[in-house]
């Protein structure tokens, strides 16, 4: 790594990056070896691999805690943050804007019929996502057993608190299996505790505040920063998967109910066509949550929702990344990542057919459900071009 690399110069390709990649994590993570390894050399792809491998073990968003721990390799937590904060405020800007609109709309009786086929496209995304995990996930029967169990799991018990559940019965099931893994020399495990602790901290006393003040709807902030903080705590697999969790609490879940499954389904294909994380779809979510409170409550509460699903992935890659070296050496940690990664894929699964059930069952729906998951798997078209299309046909549609 370069010692004289320009921290202002990396934020500049930071913003680039937020701004032109599409795609999801998956693709983010070439676009990060093209400008970041290959053309500016801030790292190397062998460590750009292994600090996206780090990721992959952690709940939260993969590329965005891949690219914040590049950020830490140059610069240290401060560079880091900032490098979270550029990443992150273009998507999230836009995402607030939509909600801000979503509820201008309503708000004055304007129809939101223009997006009634972009509504069976959102869903043709989720199944595209269940597809793509797994193909890399389903590699033997026990996976295959491990995602069906999930997604029964989740569609019939219909509890924010399935999510986690899952993923963890998943991981402890398959960490059995540790001795198909070969061994490796193990290295003096040296841990530094500070930043595991600020996770832990955070997340206790969001929940304690969230508890105290969940019957005041003044304090609808504090309750969804705790909301999101705990969701992008314990959810593996990047936005695909916080998806359907998010649509079991804020949609289906009666004490909240923030959102209509309209709104819901609009405002996740809109995230699918944007560049950058799809988590900045909790800003959207936010902002439609506390709508009662003008654009002022509905700003606040974007800033909060993304606060709470940004932040702990950050902490978290923080600890990581200074013990990694160690903790890969231990077979059952590597042996979990098989039963997560496949209960994600159920799970995603369900999340596709629970959001397509509230929808009517025509011709149209199916078809554009079919067709968006087509478009996505078989052929090249980026996912924005996919949503504009939908939005167009929208409007010039009655």
């Amino acid at each position: 790594m370069k010692e004289q690399v320009r921290y202002s110069d990396f934020l500049k390709d930071v913003l680039l990056l937020s701004v032109s990649s599409f795609g999801g994590p998956q693709a983010h993570i070439a676009h990060f070896q093209n400008v970041l390894a290959k053309k500016k050399n801030y790292v190397t792809e062998e460590e750009l691999i292994e600090l996206n491998a780090i990721c992959q073990v952690l709940p939260g968003p993969t590329s965005t805690q891949t690219l914040s721990a590049v950020g830490y390799k140059l610069g240290g937590p401060n560079l880091a943050y900032l490098t979270l904060l550029i990443w992150m405020l273009p998507s999230v800007i836009i995402m607030t804007a939509a909600g801000l609109l979503i509820a201008s709309f309503e708000s004055k009786q304007v129809s939101l019929a223009f997006t009634r086929f972009i509504q069976p496209m959102a869903v043709g995304f989720v199944a595209f996502a269940a597809y793509t995990i797994s193909k890399k996930a389903i590699t033997r029967f026990r996976a295959v057993l491990i995602m069906i169990g999930a997604g029964v799991a989740s569609y019939f018990i219909r509890t924010p608190f399935v999510f986690p559940i899952t993923l963890v019965i998943a991981g402890a099931i398959t960490a059995f299996n540790y001795k198909a893994h070969p061994r490796e020399i193990k290295k003096k495990f040296e841990v530094k505790w500070a930043n595991l602790l600020l996770w832990i901290g955070v997340l206790v006393l969001a929940a304690v505040l969230g508890s105290f003040t969940k019957l005041n709807p003044s304090y609808l902030p504090i309750r969804l920063f705790e909301n999101f903080y705990r969701n992008g705590s314990l959810i593996f697999g990047g936005g695909q998967v916080l998806t359907p969790l998010l649509y079991t609490e804020f949609v289906q879940y009666a004490p909240k109910h923030y959102l209509s499954h309209e709104e819901f389904l609009s405002g996740y294909a809109l995230a699918q066509s944007l560049p950058g994380p799809v988590f900045s779809f909790s800003a959207y979510i936010g902002a439609l949550a506390m709508r009662d409170g003008g654009m002022g409550g509905s700003i606040l509460g974007a800033i909060m929702s993304a606060a709470g699903i940004f932040l702990p992935g950050t902490f978290l890659i923080f600890f990581m990344i200074r013990i990694w070296e160690s903790l890969k050496k231990y077979r059952p940690i590597r042996a979990s990542l098989e039963g997560i990664h496949a209960a994600s894929a159920g799970l995603i699964a369900a999340g596709a057919i629970i959001l397509f059930q509230p929808l009517q069952i025509n011709f149209l729906n199916v078809a554009f459900t079919i067709g968006t998951f087509c478009l996505m798997a078989f052929t090249k078209v980026p996912s924005w071009a996919v949503i504009v299309l939908g939005l167009i046909l929208g409007f010039a549609i009655k």
